[in-house]
């Protein structure tokens, strides 16, 4: 499906403030980037870098008053998302170096912390992508998704204890699981078509019978329509903006997604 994603922020600034930005997808093997269109007002010099995971990143300055950051991207994307039952288990002596990191404990996803939980859960389950899914069925019984919830900025830990949280939270427990079963997982925030409300969205990847796999605990059913800004090791990874200075919150932001009839011309 081809889909159109904009994203408008705009921020009061006090005094000059060095920005961290991850707000442009990249063309790859699930998306293809048609157009798009990054403004800043006022214009300032940016100066972009990939990071570690392959995110593309702008760093920048922004000056005292009001500074808008607006985006707007034409996107070929698939209308489903891969499932595959009974995807094998990659043993770790045998993974891809680059994908190595992804089973290490982090910040928001102690996946030590996890292990009995995780043994747990998948007693009797085939190794490998069944594990995952019965994670996730876990999760959508027992973890409440909240868009609106009091609780966010959580760990994995956290959220386990709160049961209740937005899309990352469930995303890092997700991840933690997995992680404790030595099955590598990563998270992936982007937009999704049809989400309510819309907002910028998170989910996961694990990495079973030798590639990347999506899942989501806010759905109830695998569903398509997606476009990734970003990957990382958890939500510290994957930050939409990061600024250096005073605290700063948006004074106005909105998101949208809206599916083409057709190819953009």
């Amino acid at each position: 499906m081809w889909l159109r994603t904009r994203c408008d922020i705009t921020f009061d600034v006090a005094i000059a403030t060095p920005f961290i930005l991850m707000l442009r997808p990249r063309s790859g093997i699930n998306q293809w980037i048609a157009r798009e269109s990054y403004t800043l007002n006022p214009s300032v010099p940016v100066v972009e870098y990939t990071d570690n995971y392959g995110n593309l990143c702008q760093r920048l300055i922004a000056p005292p008053g009001e500074f808008s950051i607006r985006t707007s991207a034409d996107i070929m994307t698939a209308d489903n998302i891969d499932v595959c039952a009974g995807a094998p288990f990659d043993e770790v002596q045998n993974l891809p170096d680059d994908v190595l990191t992804y089973l290490l404990p982090t910040r928001y996803c102690e996946s030590d912390r996890f292990i009995d939980l995780g043994q747990e859960l998948v007693a009797g389950v085939t190794p490998g992508y069944d594990q995952v899914a019965t994670i996730v069925a876990w999760i959508r019984d027992n973890i409440q998704f909240n868009s609106d919830s009091i609780h966010f900025q959580l760990s994995a830990v956290e959220v386990n204890q709160q049961r209740e949280g937005v899309c990352r939270e469930l995303a890092h427990l997700g991840i933690a699981l997995c992680r404790g079963l030595c099955i590598p997982a990563r998270m992936v925030v982007g937009y999704l078509h049809g989400l309510q409300p819309m907002d910028f969205h998170a989910w996961f990847e694990a990495y079973v019978g030798g590639r990347w796999y999506t899942f989501d605990p806010t759905q109830p059913h695998p569903i398509g329509g997606r476009v990734t800004v970003a990957y990382g090791r958890d939500a510290a990874d994957v930050a939409i903006f990061n600024q250096f200075g005073p605290a700063l919150y948006p004074q106005a932001m909105s998101v949208s997604v809206e599916m083409l009839d057709a190819a953009p011309n």
